[in-house]
């Protein structure tokens, strides 16, 4: 049939699977809109407040239901807003499709209203763009941008397509989804090597990253455990793909990790790495990292071996399938000593965790664990970045992969009520959002979002009025030089912020109210806010200093 290239893009993604798009209107995408108006029955469209926060609502529905997500954006500032969106995909490899307008071809390179050369920025923070000169390529080149965004090591891909494009007409056309290009097969005498070296081990380690919830292995991650008696850490990406209750699973670990999963991995001799970067924050010092062990690696991306850390053997695999020829190779084995230290390990942990949180305090640990009693095990947690993200990573008790949707490797702040209207979107559930005064004020517009929607999304401000992770290091580092990290000269008042935007608002002061006033948030149907209020010198530990080894970690800090 002969469509216009609007009505190709718009029926080219409904033929890809997508049922929901982000994003928002303008002078260049105003026939795709019209496409997607007129097929509004097959394919629904969210418009957010700002382009950022549908590229962001558009990677927490990717993070939440393994789909691709999809946020489309005019030329010129509707391109150049979803830029930090594009970048935080890519760096938690997020699989995501932007599209762009952009002016017509006869009028590219001549400084026209609104145009910007949006593949050449988002070059260095794209698998790969595309510009379409011709309606003829649209289709296929929307279709390859699904294949590039899931495939391997997913990330994000961005479409332009000038306007002349989008109203010029062409036959389209049907064609199936498009498979994932086929990753290689790890190779029989690499898992040979891996099953010796896990037979001589005495001290395994398995550290997992957010490659394992792609690869969806999280069954046969504890499958291995369990056969090599070994207990699991993992990066803040990995965090969700194995449940918090296992006895095996230790939590994050590195420069906010439990204290039992990182002085494990430094004490092990082995570590059994899967679908983990080894980024910075989780290695700290690289010359006294893992000094006792082998380290085997797998990963879909072979960018990632021996760029940080070198280890021993490397494979670039699908994941999924090398787990299950390695679980046939590996022997059964007990390490009573071993999991005996991990025991020791973790029971200091929990002395240290009591030292931190008073009983009669309102601490950001006793408000997650009672936000936790009111969730089902697969409702969708979305935060921002700061301390509060870090205290969910540490505390909240993941229970089901694809439950987790943060900024790991960009450290977005504003990034997650975007990132909570996707997962809702995605899920169909209701979603909590963990966020700090700080980081929920630079997005707080989408609040006209959840509430013109009705989307149930529990926002849980932690309001301590300060830049809470940047005070943190300035109190260790610096000190104590609070240079503009306080925010208590403004004047916000959230509860009244979200009277103003058309939901519900609670504010919680004391410990004494948690239990009641969550009681009341859960039961709203559509958004809630409920702001807590929490003492400045709440601090993120454990801590190990940048650039610090497991022997600088910081457990305590004297006067806070």
């Amino acid at each position: 049939m002969i469509l216009t290239g609007a009505e190709i893009v718009v029926e080219t993604l409904i033929e890809q699977g997508t049922d929901v798009v982000f994003g928002y209107p303008g002078g260049q995408v105003i026939d795709l809109y019209d496409a997607l108006y007129t097929r509004s029955d097959r394919i629904h469209h969210v418009l957010t407040a700002h382009e950022q926060g549908a590229s962001h609502a558009a990677d927490g529905y990717a993070r939440v239901s393994g789909k691709v997500g999809v946020v489309i954006a005019t030329s010129g500032p509707g391109a150049t807003n979803l830029v930090t969106g594009i970048a935080t995909a890519y760096l938690d490899s997020i699989p995501l499709v932007a599209i762009t307008g952009n002016v017509p071809n006869s009028l590219i390179g001549r400084d026209s209203f609104q145009e910007v050369d949006i593949t050449g920025i988002t070059l260095p923070i794209t698998k790969h763009n595309f510009f379409v000169k011709s309606v003829d390529q649209l289709a296929d080149t929307i279709r390859e941008a699904f294949a590039i965004a899931k495939s391997g090591r997913p990330g994000p891909v961005l479409v332009d397509v000038p306007k002349d494009v989008q109203k010029a007409a062409f036959e389209y056309a049907a064609a199936a989804v498009v498979e994932k290009t086929p990753q290689r097969k790890a190779k029989d005498d690499k898992l040979q090597k891996a099953a010796e070296m896990i037979a001589a081990s005495e001290k395994p380690y398995i550290y997992i990253g957010g490659g394992v919830i792609t690869a969806g292995v999280s069954e046969e991650i504890t499958a291995l455990a369990d056969l090599i008696d070994a207990p699991i850490g993992c990066t803040m990406m990995g965090l969700s793909a194995v449940p918090n209750e296992n006895p095996r699973f230790l939590g994050m670990e590195g420069m906010h990790g439990h204290y039992a999963s990182s002085v494990g991995q430094d004490e092990a001799d082995l570590i059994i790495t899967i679908g983990a970067r080894f980024s910075d924050r989780a290695t700290g010092n690289v010359a006294k990292y893992a000094r006792r062990a082998k380290i085997l690696h797998m990963d879909a991306d072979g960018a990632e071996l021996n760029k940080n850390v070198s280890v021993h053997l490397s494979m670039e695999c699908d994941i999924k399938d090398a787990l299950g020829r390695l679980l046939g190779l590996v022997e059964s084995r007990q390490h009573p000593e071993w999991m005996a230290r991990i025991a020791e390990l973790k029971a200091e942990e929990e002395k240290q965790l009591r030292e931190i949180t008073p009983e009669d305090k309102l601490t950001p640990y006793a408000l997650i664990r009672e936000v936790s009693r009111h969730t089902a095990p697969d409702t969708p947690v979305a935060t921002d970045v700061g301390q509060h993200q870090m205290w969910t990573a540490q505390y909240y008790p993941f229970a089901k992969p694809r439950t987790f949707a943060s900024s790991g490797g960009l450290g977005t702040m504003g990034y997650g009520l975007g990132a909570a209207i996707g997962a809702a979107y995605a899920s169909g559930k209701k979603t909590v959002l963990f966020t700090g005064d700080g980081s929920f004020g630079m997005n707080l517009n989408e609040l006209a979002t959840l509430s013109a929607n009705n989307i149930p999304v529990v926002i849980i401000l932690m309001n301590n009025g300060v830049l809470g992770m940047v005070r943190q290091w300035q109190t260790l580092f610096f000190d104590r030089h609070y240079s503009n990290t306080m925010l208590t000269d403004r004047k916000t008042d959230f509860v009244k912020l979200a009277d103003a935007f058309g939901m519900a608002g609670y504010r919680i002061s004391e410990k004494s109210e948690l239990e009641s006033v969550l009681t009341k948030a859960f039961a709203e149907e559509g958004p809630v806010l409920v702001e807590c209020m929490i003492d400045k010198d709440e601090f993120v530990l454990p801590m190990l200093p940048p650039g610090g080894c497991i022997e600088d970690i910081i457990v305590k800090v004297e006067g806070e």
